[in-house]
């Protein structure tokens, strides 16, 4: 469910504490991918929403991409909160291997209130996003035309946010409408991470059905030159309401130095940021929000969580 802002901690962040403190990060997660690269090549294909247990990492997620100067290896991982997990929970992600193309979008939770599934919406609109992908001219995809697409094709009620962050000729380039968002991390630091958009404290920008909501052009539209070895993290809500950067960019430290999968890597992430969700004493990114806008609010924030992790390689 989207929600809030979020704030760097400033301070030293123990990697070695951070990563044993996940415990089995692959007894947290339960992968669902919804979308993959199928057989035929420059097209991403639906995959079904299953809890289904996996052996190893997820290799139809992960996959050098293209045939360009730099290319991206991508993993992923989703925890749907706790309530919502025999519906799917509200978020949405797909991975475009051959298109180079990774996207997010958060179910707005407030349509349960009136009987609305919002997973819906955001599972829409991915799968319209990747159709409108398969549509853009090769090497120069365009984040903000891909959305508009999608956003005119989604006729599911609810709303949600979106990112999509695409590999092109000229670095990365994406837009992200809300509080699911990026960051960029090189040589162990955070370079970029996109701004969040709301209307007031937990009140996100978020795109709906016909004329409600935001529009598509209220996205934040960015091209960020990228280098080989950096590293992409996108999620929605749930990892920034519940990690700080630091703490991300440790967790990508580790698993770079490790030599993890990126796949392996979000499951880490993911499986730490549900572990702060369910702290009720530590300061998380949502608390500081929280306690900014004038609420006694102490802890993390339980929610879906969404982590795609992306390599990016010469």
């Amino acid at each position: 469910m989207a929600a809030s802002t979020s704030k760097a901690l400033l301070g030293d962040v123990y990697v070695d504490d951070l990563i044993t403190s996940c415990g089995n990060a692959l007894d947290f997660t339960k992968p669902n991918g919804v979308f993959y690269k199928s057989g035929n090549r420059s097209r991403c294909r639906k995959a079904s929403l299953s809890f289904r247990s996996q052996k190893g990492p997820n290799s139809h997620l992960i996959s050098i991409l293209g045939d360009r100067t730099l290319k991206l290896i991508s993993g992923s991982s989703y925890l749907p909160h706790p309530d919502k997990e025999e519906t799917g929970g509200e978020d949405a992600h797909f991975i475009c291997i051959d298109e180079q193309v990774i996207g997010v979008a958060d179910g707005v939770g407030g349509w349960a209130e009136v009987g609305i599934d919002s997973g819906q919406f955001a599972r829409e609109l991915m799968s319209f996003s990747v159709t409108a992908i398969r549509e853009e001219p090769k090497g120069s995809i365009d984040p903000a035309r891909v959305l508009e697409k999608a956003h005119s094709n989604t006729k599911a009620k609810g709303s949600s946010t979106a990112c999509i962050i695409a590999l092109t000729d000229k670095g990365l380039h994406a837009i992200n409408l809300g509080d699911s968002g990026f960051v960029v991390v090189r040589d162990g630091s955070t370079v970029f991470r996109s701004p969040v958009q709301q209307h007031g404290f937990n009140f996100t920008y978020q795109l709906e059905s016909g004329s409600g909501g935001d529009l598509p052009s209220s996205g934040q539209v960015f091209t960020i030159p990228v280098i080989a070895g950096d590293v992409v993290i996108a999620g929605t809500d749930g990892l920034f309401d519940n990690l700080y950067n630091n703490e991300v960019t440790a967790v990508v430290v580790h698993g770079v130095r490790a030599g993890l999968e990126p796949q392996v890597s979000a499951q880490k992430i993911a499986a730490l940021a549900r572990q702060r969700a369910l702290d009720k004493s530590r300061q998380t990114p949502f608390s500081t929000a929280a306690q900014d806008a004038g609420f006694r609010y102490y802890g993390g924030k339980l929610d879906d969580i969404t982590v795609v992790v992306a390599y990016v390689t010469g």
